[in-house]
C-alpha cells in the first residue's frame, strides 16, 4: 500500500525543483544587472531569461540519462541522484561571484552551473510521478498524481515567497549585494532534507520488455516517438501559461506598469497558492469523471478568458491583476494536476520513466523556459501588448486534439504493454 510518507518523500523533491526555477524567474531582473551587466536593460534581462531557457534546455539531456536510470536501475536511485545534483547547484550559486568581482567568468559559471541542474531536474517530475502513479491503487492515481503537481505549486509557492519576503525586509541595495544568495542557499537545504526522506522510499517492481539489449532511450525513440510528440502537444499550454502569467508577467509588471517587485510577487504568491489548493480537486474529478473531461474544461477555459484576462492585468491597478492572474489560475491548474497520471498512462510499463521523461522535458525545453524570453522578445518587436496572449491561445489550441485522444492513448499503452510480454506495474 502507498503511505502518506512515501507520497511526501517521492514528491519533495519537486518542492526544490520549481522553487529553484521560480526564484531565479522572479530574480531575473537582479541578476541580470549582477551578472550580465549592459547600459541596455532589456539585453540584460533578456540575457538572464536566456540563461533560464539554457536550464531547460539541457533537459532532454537528462531524460536520457534519467530514463535509462529509472527503467533499467529503478525509480528510487533516479529519485536520489537528481536532488543531490540540484542541490549542489542551488548552494553553487548562492557562492557565485558576481561580474564585479571574476567578469564573464561569473556568467560562464551560471550558465555551467543551470546546466547541470537543467540535467539533473529532468528525472526528478517524471520519476516520481511515475513511481506514485503505478504503486496507486485503482480510482485513486490522478489524484495521487496530483500530489506531485502539488508538491511543484508549493515550491512555486516558497519561490516567490522568499524573494518576496526579502524584497521587503531588505533595501534594495542590500539585496542587489547578499540578499539574492539567501533562497539559493535554502535551495540546498530542501534537497538535503528531500534526500533523507527518500531513503524510506519503496521501489517500484522492475518490468522487463522484449529488448533488453537496446537502450531504453532508443527504444522509446524508435518505437514511440509518435507517442512522444502527442505529449509534448499535451504539455504545451501547461508550460506556456505557467510562465508567461507567473514568470514574464512579474517581470513586466515590475518593470512597465509602475509595480514594485514587491507588489507584483506578493499577488503572484497569492495565486500560487490558490493554484496549490485546487490541484488535489482536479486530481479528484479526474478519477471521478474521466482525464479527458477534467482537461478539456481548462482548456475551453483557458481559451475563452486569456484574452479579457490580459486586458485587466494590463491595468495599473492590483485588484485587476489579481483578478486577471487568479482565472488563468484555475484554468491551467487542471494540466499541472493531471499531466504526470496523463503521461505515466499513456506509456508503456517498461519504457515509462524514458519515454515520460522525452515528452514532458523536450516541451519543458523547447516551450517552457524560453516562454519569458518570447514573450519579452514579442512585445518589444510587435509593440503589442497582447503578443503573448496569442502565444497562450495557440498553444492551449494545438493540445485539444490530444485531450481529446486520451482514453484510446491511454488503452493502446495497455495493449502494448500486454503485447510485449512486461508486467503492468498495477496500471
Amino acid at each position: 500500500k502507498l503511505t502518506s510518507k512515501a507520497i511526501v518523500a517521492a514528491s519533495s523533491g519537486n518542492v526544490l525543483e520549481w522553487y529553484d526555477f521560480t526564484v531565479y524567474g522572479f530574480l531575473a531582473p537582479t541578476l541580470a544587472t549582477l551578472f550580465f551587466p549592459s547600459e541596455d536593460k532589456l539585453a540584460s534581462l533578456l540575457s538572464a531569461f536566456a540563461v533560464l531557457a539554457v536550464g531547460y534546455a539541457a533537459r532532454p539531456v537528462g531524460s536520457v540519462i534519467f530514463g535509462h536510470i529509472g527503467d533499467r536501475i529503478g525509480r528510487k536511485a533516479a529519485l536520489m541522484i537528481s536532488v543531490l545534483l540540484m542541490g549542489a547547484g542551488s548552494f553553487s550559486i548562492a557562492s557565485l561571484p558576481t561580474y564585479d568581482q571574476v567578469g564573464l567568468t561569473a556568467a560562464f559559471l551560471l550558465v555551467a552551473i543551470r546546466i547541470v541542474q537543467g540535467i539533473s531536474v529532468a528525472g526528478e517530475y517524471t520519476a516520481s510521478g511515475v513511481l506514485l502513479v503505478e504503486q496507486a491503487g485503482e480510482g485513486r492515481k490522478a489524484m495521487t498524481g496530483a500530489w506531485v503537481a502539488f508538491a511543484m505549486m508549493w515550491g512555486c509557492v516558497l519561490g516567490s515567497a522568499v524573494p518576496a519576503g526579502l524584497s521587503s525586509i531588505l533595501r534594495t541595495e542590500q539585496m542587489a549585494d547578499w540578499g539574492w544568495r539567501i533562497p539559493f542557499a535554502l535551495g540546498g537545504v530542501v534537497a538535503i532534507f528531500s534526500a533523507i526522506l527518500r531513503l524510506s522510499l519503496t521501489e517500484s517492481k522492475r518490468t522487463r520488455g522484449p529488448d533488453e539489449d537496446t537502450s531504453p532511450i532508443i527504444q522509446s525513440l524508435r518505437d514511440h516517438s509518435a507517442l512522444i510528440g502527442q505529449m509534448v502537444l499535451l504539455l504545451i499550454p501547461t508550460a506556456v501559461i505557467y510562465f508567461v502569467i507567473y514568470v514574464y508577467a512579474v517581470s513586466y509588471l515590475s518593470s512597465e506598469s509602475g509595480f514594485s517587485s514587491a507588489s507584483a510577487l506578493d499577488i503572484t504568491t497569492i495565486n500560487l497558492i490558490v493554484m496549490a489548493l485546487f490541484v488535489p480537486v482536479c486530481g479528484m474529478a479526474a478519477d471521478r469523471y474521466g482525464l479527458r473531461p477534467v482537461f478539456m474544461a481548462g482548456a475551453i477555459a483557458t481559451l475563452g478568458l486569456a484574452g479579457p484576462s490580459w486586458g485587466l492585468m494590463l491595468r495599473p491597478d492590483a485588484i485587476s491583476v489579481f483578478a486577471a492572474q487568479f482565472a488563468l489560475t484555475l484554468t491551467s491548474t487542471a494540466g499541472w494536476a493531471l499531466s504526470v497520471t496523463a503521461l505515466t498512462l499513456t506509456a508503456p510499463a517498461h519504457l515509462r520513466c524514458s519515454v515520460v521523461a522525452l515528452g514532458y522535458n523536450t516541451c519543458m525545453a523547447v516551450f517552457g523556459g524560453t516562454t519569458p524570453m518570447v514573450a519579452t522578445y514579442l512585445v518589444n518587436r510587435t509593440g503589442d501588448d497582447y503578443a503573448p496572449v496569442y502565444y497562450v491561445i495557440v498553444a492551449t489550441l494545438v493540445a485539444i486534439p490530444v485531450i481529446w485522444r486520451l482514453p484510446k492513448l491511454i488503452e493502446k499503452a495497455r495493449s502494448l504493454t500486454v503485447a510485449s510480454g512486461a508486467e503492468q506495474s498495477g496500471i
